[in-house]
């Protein structure tokens, strides 16, 4: 394919975003800089756009799609993959030709998906599996990458069984980035006990499990967490009660071990930090079952 070195370029320099930033990759100060490719810097994606086909190719196939934050559960899910909507406006215009043409050559592309407003989720390589003109929309379905790290290559999933696995894994990566992402923008990028804002070290944690009949993808399902209090309030280490008081086992505060268990010993009996919508806050009542829990094994 014409692009194919192109295309290598843009997964090579994700990789090394993704291990600079984490999973979420920032547009300011990350994707804005675009790759390095022959000389020159190549854009990842068009923001003001979903669908991307860079200047510099020689194919017509679009390079990448992405789905803006303002409305992050629009593309549908199936076993088979995400449907994506074509550009609105005629069949024929440049972006809908571009995303046409990755099906028709079954070129691999990048999925930007944004959790929340400035910092998205690539998903690569996706590839278009289906084009329905009648709808207006494509099914992008999840490859992968195969061979040694500095030689991998993109390839389609062939096997049905094996395309719902990686569709079903991507479905769950995206739905916790996306709820991750709400979760953090409510509690303004810090955990909730310690106050830590080094993104990088924060998770959004569930008050009520997420496969549990109430787990909804709610802010108000959700509490923002630095690891060790996100790993500690999973195991009912720590527990947040309906006053949003916060409490620390009784095993774990008669215990002396060190600078580490510190940490979480001297968030006894604080207040955790509320975002400032009142919609945001932490559920009371799940809070109440959730803290019930923690007292039955603490």
């Amino acid at each position: 394919m014409p692009d194919d070195a192109l295309r290598a370029s843009c997964f090579a320099s994700l990789a090394v975003l993704s291990a600079t930033h984490g999973e979420d990759v920032p547009y300011r100060g990350g994707l804005d800089a675009g790759f390095a490719f022959r000389g020159g810097r190549v854009p990842f994606l068009a923001p003001a756009k979903g669908i991307f086909r860079a200047a510099v190719q020689q194919g017509q196939a679009a390079l990448s799609i992405n789905t803006s934050s303002k409305s992050p559960y629009d593309d549908e899910e199936t076993p088979e993959g995400f449907y994506y909507a074509y550009r609105s406006g005629s069949i024929d215009q440049p972006d809908n030709r571009a995303l046409r043409e990755a099906y028709a050559q079954a070129e691999p592309l990048v999925y930007f998906i944004a959790t929340r407003p400035g910092w998205y989720k690539a998903v690569y390589p996706v590839y278009v599996i289906g084009d329905d003109p009648v709808a207006g929309r494509v099914l992008v379905a999840p490859g992968s990458m195969i061979g040694p790290m500095e030689e991998r290559d993109p390839v389609l999933v062939e096997d049905p069984l094996e395309r719902r696995y990686a569709v079903r894994e991507t479905r769950v990566r995206l739905h916790q980035a996306r709820f991750r992402g709400r979760v953090l923008v409510a509690y303004s990028s810090r955990c909730t006990i310690c106050r830590l804002k080094e993104t990088r070290l924060l998770d959004a944690a569930h008050i009520t499990a997420d496969l549990a009949a109430h787990g909804e993808p709610l802010i108000s399902n959700g509490l923002s967490f630095c690891s060790i209090h996100h790993r500690a309030f999973d195991q009912n280490l720590v527990g947040i009660s309906p006053d949003y008081t916060v409490h620390v086992a009784q095993r774990l505060l008669a215990d002396e071990d060190g600078p580490m268990l510190d940490v979480l010993k001297t968030s006894h009996s604080s207040r955790i930090e509320l975002p400032a919508r009142r919609a945001w806050q932490p559920d009371t009542e799940r809070l109440a079952e959730r803290f019930e829990r923690f007292l039955s094994v603490s």
